[in-house]
């Protein structure tokens, strides 16, 4: 597994081995790698001959108030994981291999960000879309692979796409769970024992609301109420919102007629955990 830090060089590398855009798949991190960013390193091998991982913890994703400096971080053992898994080529750049001291333009989407995450995290998505906006500039991959745990952040990343000329499929790959259901996320290291066990109550949550959706019940608030009521049930669980939204464009559904995804964001003692459900009519 070929290691590199400076754009330059990967780029000078993947030249130099005559390797074609289409015949490279990447898969963007921010490290502490765990089963589902294996589960979509596993499917850009699979899909595509050479594959390239990044890892980049981006200081623009974050807020004055976010965990930046606590963000889990082990590169000895990302990179071991990823070796094992056949990895081609990973890019783990600096802050200032990515940003000039005088960095000064950003990419700004304006719709879809405006909601669920967005509107809690004020200029999340704009750094979320000028790094993958760069990585896919100097990885030039045919292929880009991102989880759907982080949902919102997969829909603005494909309208980002579509809407700039971006010669990049996204594609989005399904949640990996642990063995109790909670999705993986690196910010699960943060949960004490007792805390794991009440943040159980999010996937409880959505298979409540799955199951009165099977039932026959097709408007949102109900679910969302019920949802909130498993929830408060728990101890040290703070909801910051739920929603149900078209999947596809995100806005707001008072009834259920189509294809719908069931987001909510839930902090758990310091940890904020998101977690969504696909429920189709």
């Amino acid at each position: 597994m070929k290691i590199l830090s400076k754009p330059s060089e990967l780029r000078e590398f993947i030249e130099q081995k005559g390797i074609k855009r289409e015949e490279i798949g990447f898969v963007p991190t921010m490290g502490y790698l765990h089963e589902g960013h294996l589960s979509l390193v596993r499917k850009c091998r699979h899909e595509n001959s050479f594959c390239v991982v990044s890892i980049f913890v981006n200081p623009l994703q974050f807020g004055p108030n976010e965990d930046l400096a606590a963000y889990p971080r082990d590169l000895d053992r990302d990179k071991a994981l990823l070796e094992k898994e056949g990895v081609d080529l990973l890019f783990v750049p600096t802050e200032q291999d990515m940003y000039h001291p005088d960095f000064s333009t950003s990419v700004k989407e304006t719709r879809l960000s405006r909601y669920m995450c967005g509107a809690f995290r004020l200029g999340h998505f704009d750094g979320v879309c000028t790094v993958v906006l760069k990585l896919f500039n100097i990885v030039q991959p045919k292929r880009a692979y991102f989880g759907e745990k982080d949902y919102q952040q997969l829909q603005v990343l494909r309208r980002m796409v579509r809407d700039l000329n971006v010669p990049v499929e996204v594609v989005g790959c399904p949640i990996v769970r642990d063995h109790d259901g909670l999705a993986l996320s690196s910010r699960n290291v943060y949960l004490t024992k007792e805390q794991r066990q009440e943040a159980l109550r999010i996937p409880k949550a959505l298979e409540e609301a799955e199951r009165l959706f099977k039932e026959g019940e097709r408007r949102a608030s109900v679910l969302e109420a019920k949802m909130r009521e498993v929830l408060s049930a728990g101890k040290g669980l703070k909801v910051q919102y739920i929603e149900i939204r078209d999947a596809d464009n995100l806005e707001e559904v008072e009834e259920i007629k189509g294809r719908v995804v069931v987001a909510l964001a839930v902090y758990v003692g310091k940890a904020r955990l998101i977690d969504n459900k696909i429920l189709e009519g």
